[in-house]
């Protein structure tokens, strides 16, 4: 199972129990569970777990099959490609706190961006499946003109990540992208799939589980 991003590591507040239990939940089954970082990380925890080489690329290892596909990082899974890249900004961030709710690592670092640039040529710019939290700016502005999902346009302080996700579109082959942070289920223009609450195959992007959402509620 892959997650596009807002894994909240560090965002528990115990109303389900432990933070950790639930990582020993997930350790005691028979997937594994990989995820790329969003904007609701505790960066600092996060970064904190052991750093390991898998499938060709670099992952935090929270558990043996609870997995943070690091940013930049090309895996190789059963002859399938992935190219990870997370973060996203935080329009909530006045509400929240430097350090205790809000971090500056949400927003990648140049040497993160130059990281997946490397590891982009070396796989000779192809990329068989794209996981994202947030989208290239030109797929942000094309959400925006839908007006039922309510989407703002590009925010400003998040456009070096956006637009450096244009260039990965411009220059990178790819069959599917899927990201998150959007808050919908959008199966968009350009082989991209905005994730919510649905489950869906990697390779077909057929919905497997879809559930209500709390804001889906009246």
């Amino acid at each position: 199972m892959i997650v596009c991003g807002d894994f909240g590591v560090g965002f528990w507040k115990g109303r389900f129990g432990p933070e950790e239990a639930f990582y020993d939940h997930i350790s005691g089954q028979d997937y594994t569970v990989l995820f790329v970082d969003g904007n609701h990380e505790n960066f600092e925890k996060l970064y904190s777990y052991p750093e390991e080489e898998w499938k060709g690329g670099r992952v935090h290892k929270i558990r043996h099959n609870l997995l943070h596909l690091m940013r930049g990082e090309v895996y190789s899974l059963d002859g399938i490609t992935l190219f990870a890249f997370g973060g996203g900004y935080s329009l909530d961030k006045y509400i929240r706190q430097e350090d205790v709710s809000w971090w500056r690592q949400e927003m990648p670092s140049p040497e993160e961006y130059e990281n997946a640039r490397a590891n982009l040529r070396q796989a000779g710019q192809q990329a068989g499946y794209i996981i994202t939290h947030t989208a290239p700016s030109e797929s942000v502005c094309y959400l925006s003109t839908i007006r039922r999902l309510g989407i703002k346009n590009n925010v400003i302080e998040e456009m070096p990540l956006t637009t450096f996700l244009d260039d990965i579109y411009q220059n990178v082959a790819y069959k599917h992208w899927y990201f998150g942070h959007f808050h919908v289920d959008v199966e968009l223009w350009r082989n991209q799939t905005a994730m919510l609450s649905t489950i869906r195959r990697l390779e077909t992007g057929e919905i497997v589980r879809q559930w209500e959402t709390c804001e889906g509620r009246s």
